[in-house]
């Protein structure tokens, strides 16, 4: 069968590339398009927010391919590109099967089958679900009988048995990197080539703000050291680069997997620079100094608050005490450290956001991500904020950490936008700070992370930006169906 599987474009830039310019590769519709080809299947993918196309233009590309399936993924920030899509599908070709899937839609399943225009939502991981729902579509039994879906069965959303979760990821073939435009991807908005890894899916942690546990599942997945080998030193020689990018979001939580992650490198001799994200709990000093050894430059860290106060209701399940020693014994190691820092959670004050910039500040990490608190559905922050009537705006377009879209009990979102943006003045213009750039011979690039963080941020408090506004989340999805279907 043709398939065609694409991204859904963003209408808004997302903060991950609005702050640092980076343009990474879907590895999850990689992974599915790549269980497909090895049934037979011809895929191509799409990648629409990396290539800047529009809803009409990937709506075209994708019908152009003639297929006979169509698949769309999407997150919170692109929900409403996914669905209009959807909807151009539905009135160009009423008898082509239209699947949705990602973590929104997994949570948001009567909204997105409310529009009419989607014939199934793959709830959770889409491997195996799409590689059935396939085959069922093709005659050979009833996609109703595929575990991992959601239907309408008379007007009203039905969800067949839950498909579960693929314990051994090494099952899976390599992702299908050849289906996507990999000179297109970047880091400070440069096309630098690099390769993108994930090895581990699944998080046991909870924290109130993440759907990584709630979408992945609470057990911590990981592909055998040896396979994530096999996939680097095939992509290395393939796309000639020795950049390498985990986008894992800890990629440390076994030990013994990343010693003998570390002892394949060596046997290979595979001379990589690479960067993962980790948690502070979760490495100690002898550990970072192989790592370094072995070649990691950079390694990011989920800070997120200046107090252990805030660690504990955010469910993090850290201390300060914590990430001030992985940091020193990060930098000891001579690794990089960068620190993500959430600013605006709903019992903060002023007084908490400056503490948590100043924290960011003391610990010299050598890059700081600073986001506002987004009540992504799925997770126990958008539960909290909804019953407690904090949601302001509805408008899934401006679910990207960088737009607040929650008043807090002691600051307005305005408040909070102002704060976002003297957060990135305050730590990237420093001094200081500037001076060590400048001696490290990068101050054009801080200098560039700064003003776009800084005009993101003051773009997102301007009077002309503001959304429509809306009472609930039902008034926003009965208006929002009406305009996808225009």
């Amino acid at each position: 069968m043709r398939i065609a599987l694409a991204v859904a474009p963003g209408l808004r830039k997302l903060e991950i590339y609005q702050s640092i310019g980076i343009r990474a590769p879907p590895l999850g519709l990689a992974y599915i398009a790549s269980v497909l080809e090895s049934m037979g299947h011809k895929v191509r993918i799409i990648d629409a927010p990396t290539l800047e196309m529009s809803v009409e233009e990937t709506t075209r590309e994708l019908l152009s391919e003639n297929p006979d399936i169509v698949g769309i993924s999407s997150v919170t920030p692109t929900a409403k590109s996914a669905y209009r899509m959807a909807c151009l599908i539905r009135e160009a070709d009423k008898g082509l099967p239209v699947i949705v899937g990602g973590p929104h839609v997994s949570f948001m399943i009567k909204e997105a089958l409310g529009t009419g225009c989607i014939d199934y939502v793959a709830v959770g991981e889409g491997e195996y679900t799409m590689a059935e729902l396939t085959d069922a579509l093709k005659g050979k039994r009833d996609p109703h009988l595929v575990p991992g879906l959601a239907y309408l069965d008379g007007g009203r959303p039905k969800l067949t048995r839950p498909r579960p979760y693929i314990e051994n990821l090494d099952v899976l073939p390599k992702p299908a990197r050849h289906l996507l435009p990999m000179d297109h991807y970047t880091l400070f908005d440069k096309p630098i080539r690099m390769i993108h890894v994930i090895a581990s899916r699944g998080c046991p942690y909870g924290c109130i703000y993440c759907s990584t546990s709630y979408f992945w599942g609470r057990k911590y997945r990981i592909r055998s050291p040896q396979l994530v080998a096999d996939e680097i030193e095939e992509a290395v020689d393939k796309y000639r680069t020795n950049i390498v990018v985990f986008t894992d979001d800890e990629l440390t939580l076994s030990r013994r997997w990343v010693y003998g992650f570390l002892k394949e490198l060596e046997e290979r001799k595979l001379d990589i620079y690479w960067t993962c994200g980790t948690r502070v709990s979760s490495i100690n000093r002898d550990m970072l100094v192989e790592m370094a050894k072995h070649g990691c430059g950079t390694i990011y860290y989920g800070v997120e608050s200046y107090k252990d106060e805030d660690l504990e209701r955010i469910r993090k399940k850290i201390s300060i005490e914590q990430v001030r020693r992985a940091v020193e014994w990060t930098k000891e190691a001579g690794i990089e450290t960068a620190g993500s820092f959430i600013l605006g959670f709903p019992w903060h004050n002023a007084d908490d956001v400056k503490k948590t910039v100043k924290f960011a500040e003391g610990l010299e990490v050598d890059y700081a991500q600073f986001t506002v608190a987004t009540p992504y559905p799925g997770t126990p922050l958008y539960e909290t904020a909804k019953r407690d009537r904090l949601i302001e705006v509805w408008d899934w377009d401006f679910y990207t950490t960088v737009y607040p879209v929650m008043r807090g009990l002691y600051l307005t979102r305005d408040q909070i936008g102002k704060l976002l943006g003297w957060a990135y003045r305050s730590f990237y213009l420093r001094p200081a700070f500037l001076f060590t750039q400048l001696a490290r011979g990068r101050l054009k690039v801080m200098l560039e992370i700064a003003g776009r963080a800084i005009r993101s941020a003051l773009s997102s408090i301007r009077k002309n930006e503001n959304p429509k506004p809306f009472s609930s989340l039902e008034e926003f999805e009965q208006e929002m169906i009406k305009e996808v279907k225009v």
